[in-house]
């Protein structure tokens, strides 16, 4: 039986502390993980834990540092020579539909460390700053009908655009 290699990933990642297990939207740990299935329920005790467990304020982004994580993004990209499908940086968390032959968990660590960098250089957080939860979500996708859909998830299904400075 051949191989067929996925065509994009859809990864997805979170500022720090702004998606925490227990929240109302529900979110993927050890035990809720199987594609399909359903995410972890909330559960407002679960989230107080998690929040209390911060060791700073949650990482909201802003529109400076939006363009700034826009930049750094599509020079990786570019860089690398893998292929953007579809980019939208939020408030909270980063999507984005990315076609290469790397693995995604090493794609999504490479855009994050990219990305942290490039607002440390710019001044736009300190040094010690924790810019994003660990992990983050690697969606395969596998056909051309794939790929339109989470570009459409990504581009069209995130609300309202957003200022970017």
């Amino acid at each position: 039986m051949a191989y067929n290699p996925p065509i994009a990933y859809l990864l997805t990642w979170s500022g720090y502390g702004t998606r925490l297990h227990g929240d109302e939207r529900g979110t993927v740990s050890d035990g809720h993980n199987t594609y399909g299935e359903p995410f972890r329920p909330p559960d407002l005790t679960l989230e107080n834990c998690r929040r209390e467990l911060l060791s700073e304020p949650p990482f909201e982004i802003d529109p400076k540092q939006r363009g700034c994580a826009l930049k750094a993004i599509h020079d990786a990209v570019d860089w690398r020579n893998w292929q953007l499908f579809a980019l939208n940086i939020r408030t909270n968390h980063v999507h984005i539909v990315v076609g290469a032959a790397d693995q995604p968990a090493k794609m999504m660590g490479v855009l994050k460390a990219r990305c942290s960098r490039a607002l440390r250089e710019e001044g736009l957080i300190g040094s010690r700053v924790h810019v994003w939860a660990d992990g983050g979500s690697k969606k395969w996708l596998f056909t051309p009908r794939h790929v339109d859909d989470a570009c459409d998830y990504v581009k069209y299904r995130q609300g309202p655009d957003l200022p970017i400075a």
